[in-house]
């Protein structure tokens, strides 16, 4: 339809510039009239091409929407086209980027999936082993108190992974806005500590506090201290019957500064670069674990711009330090 039209306003063009010549000269007339023919023919082949040009551009685009990964847009180089193609070209990276991006974090997500199913499989069997268990008229008192314990451990393990695995997924996903208030380390501390308490006095593990004045950071009191509970529990567990954990806080001008430290055999030098890994369990230190508490406490801190960092010390032990820097750096 456009290709008529065009012709037609060519036709009329033509005809209103050869028209008015015939009565004064015939050749005059005769070379318009073979003007605006030259003219036509050289304005339809220099169209043809474009349209050539784009048609093979649409289909190029097609290509890459069929995820065809050898696309190359050098012939669009030169000429009108180059702008588009150019652009087109930095979308199509762009597209390949994210695509790549996608399969990584599917396949992310499905070994996540498998790790959690997993993880709470196990707790999950010994339940309805302990439940099955229960249920013989024979047991003694004492024997059904300690199962009943048994079963509540199981049970706040199995509560303890889903409520962090949701925690870390919303905190991933930009879904949590960290209060910016004036938070205390010795309140920190302190409710830090009451949580783990009496999971340290089972074990046999004294916990002591270290702090030097009243140490402060502007950051979320509810999200940091569920940080520093697992990085407690994390110490606790690794941390023989007998021992200490200590924690301990100090600040200045520029940095206020949490250590959590234990009296275990600290960490295998070739696990520090890995500890912090979500679901990462392949050695003695990490084995026992769901792998997913250090990895939050990582997360916490670091959306709110601290820094954690995990080092052994002497003679024997793990060492935790945050950092919370009062200024941009």
């Amino acid at each position: 339809m456009r290709a008529k039209k065009r012709r037609l306003i060519h036709i009329l063009l033509t005809a209103a510039l050869v028209i008015p010549c015939l009565p004064f000269s015939i050749p005059c007339a005769v070379t318009a009239l073979a003007a605006s023919v030259a003219f036509f023919i050289f304005y339809e082949v220099l169209f043809s091409q474009r349209r050539d040009k784009v048609m093979n551009l649409c289909d190029d685009i097609d290509r890459i929407l069929r995820s065809d990964d050898i696309i190359s847009f050098d012939e669009y180089k030169e000429g009108e086209l180059s702008v588009l193609s150019a652009e087109i070209h930095k979308m199509t990276i762009r597209l390949r980027e994210q695509n790549a991006e996608l399969k990584n974090e599917k396949k992310f997500a499905k070994e996540a999936l498998e790790d959690i199913s997993h993880q709470l499989r196990t707790p999950l069997t010994s339940v309805m082993m302990i439940l099955g268990l229960m249920n013989d008229s024979k047991l003694t008192e004492k024997e059904r108190m300690e199962y009943l314990r048994d079963f509540y451990e199981l049970l706040a393990r199995m509560k303890w992974l889903i409520e962090t695995m949701l925690s870390l997924s919303r905190i991933e996903a930009d879904a949590v806005k960290f209060a910016k208030g004036t938070v205390s380390c010795r309140a920190l501390i302190g409710r830090s500590v009451e949580t783990v308490s009496v999971t340290a006095e089972l074990k046999g593990v004294e916990i002591r506090t270290d702090i030097d004045g009243e140490p402060e950071f502007i950051g979320d009191l509810h999200y940091t201290s569920e940080a520093v509970v697992n990085l407690l529990k994390n110490a606790i567990e690794h941390t023989p019957e007998g021992g200490t954990v200590t924690i301990a806080a100090k600040g200045s001008n520029i940095v206020t500064e949490i250590t959590i430290t234990d009296t275990g055999n600290g960490i295998p030098e070739a696990e520090l670069p890995h500890i912090f890994e979500r679901f990462y369990r392949s050695s003695e230190y990490t084995k026992n674990g769901f792998g997913i508490g250090l990895a939050f406490a990582k997360k916490v801190i670091t959306a709110q711009d601290g820094s954690l960092r995990a080092s052994n010390v002497k003679p024997h032990g793990a060492e935790f330090k945050i950092h919370f820097y009062h200024t941009a750096i």
